[in-house]
Protein backbone atom coordinates (compact mmCIF):
# COMPACT_ATOMS: atom_id res chain seq x y z
CA UNK A 1 0.00 0.00 0.00
CA UNK A 2 1.24 3.48 -0.57
CA UNK A 3 0.92 5.02 3.00
CA UNK A 4 -2.65 5.45 2.60
CA UNK A 5 -5.53 3.26 3.63
CA UNK A 6 -6.73 1.28 0.64
CA UNK A 7 -9.73 -1.15 -0.37
CA UNK A 8 -10.72 -2.86 -3.34
CA UNK A 9 -13.22 -2.55 -5.83
CA UNK A 10 -15.69 -5.52 -6.64
CA UNK A 11 -13.53 -5.46 -10.08
CA UNK A 12 -10.25 -5.80 -7.87
CA UNK A 13 -9.20 -1.84 -8.59
CA UNK A 14 -7.81 -0.02 -6.14
CA UNK A 15 -10.35 2.60 -3.70
CA UNK A 16 -8.96 4.84 -1.39
CA UNK A 17 -11.71 6.37 1.05
CA UNK A 18 -11.61 9.62 1.15
CA UNK A 19 -13.07 11.14 5.12
CA UNK A 20 -14.96 14.70 5.17
CA UNK A 21 -12.79 16.69 6.73
CA UNK A 22 -14.68 20.16 6.97
CA UNK A 23 -18.02 21.30 5.74
CA UNK A 24 -18.51 25.13 4.58
CA UNK A 25 -21.78 26.07 6.29
CA UNK A 26 -21.70 29.46 4.98
CA UNK A 27 -22.10 28.17 1.42
CA UNK A 28 -24.61 25.81 3.09
CA UNK A 29 -28.04 25.92 2.03
CA UNK A 30 -29.58 23.65 4.11
CA UNK A 31 -31.34 21.31 1.45
CA UNK A 32 -30.67 18.35 3.19
CA UNK A 33 -29.96 15.93 0.74
CA UNK A 34 -26.09 15.00 2.21
CA UNK A 35 -28.25 14.34 5.48
CA UNK A 36 -30.32 11.62 3.56
CA UNK A 37 -27.80 9.71 1.46
CA UNK A 38 -25.21 9.78 3.94
CA UNK A 39 -25.82 5.90 5.35
CA UNK A 40 -23.57 6.51 8.59
CA UNK A 41 -25.44 9.08 10.65
CA UNK A 42 -22.72 11.76 10.42
CA UNK A 43 -24.21 15.03 9.70
CA UNK A 44 -27.22 16.88 11.33
CA UNK A 45 -28.88 20.43 10.41
CA UNK A 46 -28.51 22.77 12.89
CA UNK A 47 -29.81 26.89 13.10
CA UNK A 48 -27.69 29.45 13.19
CA UNK A 49 -29.36 33.09 14.83
CA UNK A 50 -28.85 36.41 13.10
CA UNK A 51 -26.03 36.91 15.78
CA UNK A 52 -23.83 33.54 14.85
CA UNK A 53 -25.01 31.67 17.76
CA UNK A 54 -25.70 27.98 17.22
CA UNK A 55 -29.10 26.46 18.27
CA UNK A 56 -31.65 23.39 17.75
CA UNK A 57 -32.31 23.97 14.06
CA UNK A 58 -36.28 23.90 14.93
CA UNK A 59 -35.28 26.76 17.45
CA UNK A 60 -37.74 29.91 16.38
CA UNK A 61 -34.53 31.49 16.67
CA UNK A 62 -32.83 30.10 13.71
CA UNK A 63 -32.13 32.74 11.42
CA UNK A 64 -30.57 29.84 8.94
CA UNK A 65 -30.61 26.17 8.08
CA UNK A 66 -27.51 24.44 7.32
CA UNK A 67 -25.61 21.16 8.01
CA UNK A 68 -23.02 20.11 10.49
CA UNK A 69 -20.52 17.01 10.96
CA UNK A 70 -22.05 15.68 14.31
CA UNK A 71 -20.52 12.32 14.33
CA UNK A 72 -17.01 12.90 11.96
CA UNK A 73 -16.29 9.49 13.77
CA UNK A 74 -18.72 7.36 11.78
CA UNK A 75 -17.70 8.21 8.34
CA UNK A 76 -17.07 5.47 5.86
CA UNK A 77 -15.26 7.67 3.47
CA UNK A 78 -17.52 7.10 0.37
CA UNK A 79 -17.81 11.22 -0.25
CA UNK A 80 -22.05 10.29 -0.66
CA UNK A 81 -22.74 13.87 0.99
CA UNK A 82 -20.08 15.46 -1.68
CA UNK A 83 -21.23 13.85 -4.81
CA UNK A 84 -25.10 15.40 -4.36
CA UNK A 85 -23.89 18.61 -2.07
CA UNK A 86 -25.31 21.36 -5.30
CA UNK A 87 -22.49 24.04 -3.37
CA UNK A 88 -19.69 22.08 -3.13
CA UNK A 89 -19.52 22.60 0.52
CA UNK A 90 -17.39 19.28 1.75
CA UNK A 91 -13.59 18.75 2.05
CA UNK A 92 -12.41 15.25 2.47
CA UNK A 93 -9.29 13.88 2.59
CA UNK A 94 -7.35 10.28 2.94
CA UNK A 95 -6.14 8.53 6.11
CA UNK A 96 -2.06 7.89 6.62
CA UNK A 97 -1.51 4.10 7.00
Amino acid sequence: MSGFVQGKTKGGGSWTPKFVEDLNQKACIGCGRCFKVCPQGVLNMIGITEDGDIVDAQDDDAEKKVMSIANGENCIGCQSCAKVCGKSCFTHAALAA
